[in-house]
């Protein structure tokens, strides 16, 4: 009889612990913040490169990704504590960096996370011409141990445009442009179906050889009607 009794016991109680673990509330406190050069932010495509949350205190460490929007801002739910933020190696279009910067999570915290961008895009004009839309642009090399390798221009339906979302693109390639002191200028058609839309959109993006991402401007919204 004592027998009978001793296991749903055990039972019981390893049902009661489990239930308690289930029940342990989600992380709440948030960081937040985005990636910049010299202050300023920097677009990227969205989902396409990741940061590298990893939490003090713990023997087995498991690092926490925290993804990128594609106007370079990112946000993560986390539980109070100590944390290191890095650039995941090879990931993005800047060089890396073995740094990590510190976060002390007791609330909300927002932090700026510097980077070493192999190029970055400025002056950014559109212009449109019938179904045509010239972009107009210039380069600045920040980092010259990589070279350029192209420039594009991306049409797509939704504001999440860039590589891999996109109706239209055109590139330039870096044996078309030979002196960064100078706009870089390249145009694309808009196809049949999205011309009859009322508003596409546009970017522009500069490819490093041997880096997989981009560096991008901001999508445009361009009135077609």
């Amino acid at each position: 009889m004592k027998k009978n009794i001793f296991i749903p016991c055990i039972v019981a109680l390893i049902v009661f612990v489990g239930c308690k673990k289930d029940n342990k509330e989600p992380p709440s406190f948030v960081i937040s913040g985005n990636v910049e050069h010299n202050g300023q932010p920097l677009s990227v495509r969205s989902g396409g490169v990741e940061l590298e949350l990893w939490q003090y205190g713990f023997q087995l460490r498991n690092k926490i990704p925290v993804y990128l929007n594609q106007d370079g801002t990112f946000s993560a739910k986390v539980f109070p504590g100590n944390y290191k933020l890095t650039l995941l190696r090879g990931n993005g279009p800047w060089a890396d960096k073995t740094d990590s910067l510190d976060v002390d999570v007791k609330g909300t915290s927002t932090i700026k996370v510097p980077v070493d961008p192999y190029f970055i895009i400025k002056n950014v004009n559109y212009q449109r011409s019938g179904n045509s839309v010239t972009a107009t642009f210039n380069l600045q090399q920040v980092n010259t141990t990589k070279a350029l390798e192209l420039a594009r221009i991306y049409i797509g339906q939704t504001i999440v445009t860039d590589q891999n979302n996109n109706v239209a693109n055109v590139s330039k390639a870096a044996s078309a442009i030979t002196d960064l002191s100078q706009p870089v200028t390249i145009t694309a058609n808009i196809p049949a179906a999205s011309a009859t839309r009322d508003f596409v959109f546009v970017r522009v993006g500069v490819k490093t050889a041997g880096v997989a991402e981009l560096l991008y401007s901001q999508p445009l919204e361009l009135k077609l009607k």
